[in-house]
């Protein structure tokens, strides 16, 4: 398991550091590019849309010629839009790299999911998760501390030079050392929306995958207005806002390591309420000082925290309940969970980067909708409990 659950963290790892390295530099870029700072929010949506909807590509054709052949070819698309990335001489030109590189990195998106369900059945699968989602949680946090380091020492095009040796590594590592998760005799060639109506006549999927929609786009509108709020509105500096977003990310290892640990005491739906309400009160505590036009460094960190808690508890346990079931469509099921969830972010991100930022009432209204809608996901699978997965004819 720790060979291959490596080679799974760290590709999907680039994807997500991509997502996050720039934050401590938007004052540097919104200088170089000459435009608002709020601007600059765009390049995490023209990121994240293309990162989702590439994977409903990836997912069905893994299926078809196995999971390597895709991932190098994400991969290469990957190292071309982050080489345009760093030569880009204008914000429109940047903000189409940007597109190129989500493109590229939805293969990992894609792959982090179905790869496990490739290997693993049960408890080691839910094991495999939250393993992934540590890693995959991890890399998005850690990233703005390494691209506030960089920015200082040199400028923001260190970040992108990092991405691309990064890259790079990843894509010699693939090559040298995956090996096939998906044999030739258990491929399918049946037409692709096939595939998905099967997958998502399930109403148990479609509850898990609003869930894991919801629950993500938290995540990444805090991460895209955060760097704002504290890097312009407070005016702190790269390093200290760097820092400050790996603060809550001891929340997500807690909670998931809690999800693995009370899902053989309490069940998976006990253990998706109890994530439910801490990301209910991680949004409640943002969004209460935001109401008095204000922007605290306590209230917008510690919401974050407790938001992150939720996440971890929800995020393993919701993809593991709701892939479990297609074995044999584990990539079409991996493509819809990453697509939808990068597709929502991406969405997210771009309301929020039409919000005003002077305060932080529109990033806690954003997460107190995606709370909500958590909320919404879970009471939608408990009222389709009994329904069976379909099967194929």
């Amino acid at each position: 398991m720790a060979k291959l659950l490596f080679l799974i963290i760290i590709l999907a790892a680039a994807g997500q550091m991509t997502q996050t390295m720039y934050v401590p530099s938007i004052p540097a870029m919104s200088t170089f590019f000459a435009v608002e700072s709020s601007y600059l929010q765009a390049v995490m949506a023209a990121y994240l849309i293309p990162y989702g909807l590439s994977q409903f590509i990836y997912g069905p054709l893994s299926d078809r010629v196995g999971r390597r052949p895709v991932i190098l070819m994400g991969m290469t698309i990957f190292l071309v839009g982050t080489v345009a990335a760093l030569v880009a001489p204008t914000f429109e030109l940047f903000l189409l790299a940007s597109f190129i590189q989500g493109i590229g990195t939805g293969c990992g998106g894609a792959m982090c999911r179905t790869v496990t369900r490739d290997c693993y059945d049960g408890v080691e699968l839910h094991r495999a998760n939250s393993l992934v989602s540590m890693g995959v949680i991890f890399s998005p946090l850690i990233a703005p501390v390494l691209g506030g380091y960089l920015s200082a020492a040199f400028d923001w095009h260190a970040s992108y030079i990092f991405l691309l040796v990064f890259g790079t590594l990843i894509t010699l590592a693939m090559m040298a050392l995956f090996r096939e998760t998906l044999p030739v005799e258990r491929r399918r060639a049946e037409r692709v929306w096939q595939s998905y109506r099967y997958v998502l006549s399930s109403r148990r999927f479609q509850g898990y995958v609003l869930c894991l929609v919801a629950t993500f786009a938290g995540l990444a509108v805090f991460e895209a207005a955060a760097g704002v709020l504290l890097g312009s509105v407070l005016k702190l500096d790269p390093k200290t806002v760097s820092w400050l977003f790996v603060v809550p990310l001891p929340g997500y290892l807690a909670g998931s390591w809690l999800s693995s640990r009370l899902m053989k005491r309490l069940g998976n739906a006990r253990v998706l309420f109890l994530g439910a309400c801490a990301v209910g009160l991680g949004s409640a505590t943002i969004l209460l000082p935001g109401l008095a036009g204000l922007v605290t460094v306590s209230s917008l960190i510690g919401g974050a925290f407790v938001y992150f808690i939720g996440a971890g508890v929800l995020f393993p346990a919701a993809t593991t309940a709701a892939i479990e079931p297609f074995p044999h469509h584990a990539g079409t099921a991996g493509a819809i969970l990453g697509g939808l969830q990068n597709l929502g972010a991406g969405l997210a991100t771009l309301a929020a980067s039409a919000m005003r930022v002077s305060d932080q009432l529109s990033l806690g209204l954003m997460m107190g909708v995606m709370a909500l809608l958590v909320v919404f996901s879970l009471i939608w699978v408990r009222r389709g409990h009994h329904q069976d997965t379909p099967v194929m004819a």
